[in-house]
């Protein structure tokens, strides 16, 4: 993991400052002379820059993350907990760590930051940029902010403004996570039990019934307590408390909530409009978080836009989960063999008369079941 300090005032969108910024990094391969061999990933709320631990099955030679041909670059965004600078970074102001007072960071803020991470790093021109919810919300406001900067993008269940929906569960998160009195304290577990909580609550969104009844079924129906779903969430919370940071959940889910990329720019479709990058918009039948009328508004506003929507058991989680699936549909894209606009704009309105709606699905063999 790198890390580039930027040791001067970072004016963030809402008018606060930071003083100094840090944003961490991971770089695969080599950057050719002309600076233009780069595919940069956008990582979504829990991860981290190294690609090759949430994105396995499409990173390696002769993937579509391929650092053998590819300058592969994922940094860590702003107020996450895996190295950028978050609300438990020191305040070189106090001498402190932020803590309460970290303020809101949007994702544009977060687009501003990886932009100085681009001309350190010599970049020119990205190839392809991917991303996929939280992810994608980057990845479409750099595009609307450099329009020159892409040459593809490939944005995964994600959209062009935060819905009342997707609000709604992550103040429900919130809340969870400060009604635990603990979460100021100073004790190394400050916090946890409303995080724990706060994940349970978002898996409900990031999965659906189909996945639960799938994997979670009980094999008898003389039960009465133990249940395989209850011992799920549980798990979940837990997982989740090992390897993340309380206060970076509450930092990120905000930002999430700012995301509106018509905001300043006449509304959404004007800012869509400005994307001169190819854009392969890929949804998932069964996301009901980021559900497909969402990627059906990003293809119909993009100038160049694909849309492909594809099945998975794990809703939302299946941008993380179907490697298969957006390999097929990516690396051929990324390649140059996609479909001609025409073609493309007629496929569109095929979903749109299919209704964009859920297919049955069969729970995948093998699931895990905690």
């Amino acid at each position: 993991m790198e890390q580039l300090t930027i040791d001067r005032p970072f004016q963030l969108e809402n008018g606060a400052v930071l003083p100094e910024v840090t944003i961490a990094y991971r770089t695969y391969g080599e950057l050719d002379e002309d600076g233009q061999n780069v595919i940069w990933v956008f990582h979504a709320l829990t991860a981290n820059a190294a690609v090759e631990e949430w994105w396995p099955g499409l990173f390696g030679p002769g993937r579509l993350l391929d650092p053998d041909r590819y300058f592969i670059v994922c940094a860590n965004m702003l107020g996450s907990c895996y190295g950028s600078t978050n609300a438990r970074s020191i305040n070189p102001r106090t001498g402190k760590p932020y803590g309460k007072g970290f303020p809101l960071v949007t994702i544009r803020d977060m687009v501003a930051a990886q932009q100085r991470l681009q001309a350190h790093l010599g970049v020119k021109k990205v190839q392809l940029g991917i991303g996929g919810s939280m992810g994608g919300q980057q990845l479409l406001e750099w595009a609307i902010t450099d329009e020159q900067l892409f040459e593809n993008i490939c944005i995964l269940a994600s959209n062009a403004h935060h819905s009342p929906w997707g609000i709604a569960f992550n103040e429900a998160q919130r809340m969870a996570i400060e009604a635990d009195p603990t979460l100021y304290g100073d004790t190394p577990d400050a916090g946890a039990a409303g995080l724990a909580a706060a994940r349970a609550v978002a898996m409900l969104s990031y999965r659906n019934y189909r996945t639960y009844q799938g994997t979670q079924s009980e094999d008898t129906h003389d039960k009465y307590d133990d249940f395989l779903a209850s011992s799920y969430q549980q798990y979940q919370g837990k997982k989740l408390v090992d390897r993340f940071d309380v206060l970076s959940y509450l930092s990120l889910s905000r930002a999430m909530d700012s995301h509106n990329v018509g905001r300043g720019r006449g509304g959404v479709a004007k800012a869509l409009q400005r994307i001169s990058a190819k854009a392969l918009v890929v949804g998932i039948h069964s996301d009901v978080l980021f559900p497909v009328e969402e990627q059906a508004l990003l293809a119909t506003h993009i100038p160049r836009a694909q849309l492909e929507l594809i099945d998975s058991t794990y809703g939302h989680d299946g941008f993380l989960i179907e490697f298969a699936e957006i390999e097929r549909l990516a690396k051929p894209f990324l390649q140059g063999a996609i479909t001609l606009y025409e073609e493309s704009k007629y496929r569109l309105r095929e979903q749109r008369q299919n209704g964009f709606g859920f297919r049955p699905v069969e729970a995948l063999p093998g699931t895990e079941r905690f």
